[in-house]
């Protein structure tokens, strides 16, 4: 994998560190237009569950975020969910979803 921009990079720290700091599945933040960041991890309540991504976007969006530059989640799964996916690509078409591993190692970059 090439070398990450710092912003995506800071990006990935906050979803790793979201994610330890509860012991979440999984733990994720996004970035909008404006450059705001906002982290989130898996939500699994009797009454809600979300994707550690979904809840970022969520959270974004109730900010007032119109769009997204750039999203990560880090997870110990082989792919990013379908729900989280389709969460971003409701904002941004065509921001990247970096998907890295619990130690922080992006595994892949969804387009």
């Amino acid at each position: 994998m090439p070398e990450l921009d710092p912003e995506d990079e800071k990006i990935l720290t906050l979803a790793r560190s979201t994610r330890a700091r509860i012991q979440a599945a999984e733990g994720a933040a996004v970035r909008d237009t404006d450059g705001r960041t906002y982290a989130a991890a898996t939500v699994d309540l009797p009454s809600l569950r979300l994707t550690a991504l979904q809840a970022a976007v969520a959270a974004a969006v109730s900010s007032g975020a119109e769009g997204l530059e750039a999203a990560a989640v880090v997870t110990g799964d082989d792919t990013v969910a379908d729900a989280s996916v389709r969460a971003v690509r409701d904002l941004a078409p065509g921001a990247p979803i970096l998907r890295a591993d619990p130690a922080g190692t992006v595994r892949e970059t969804l387009r």
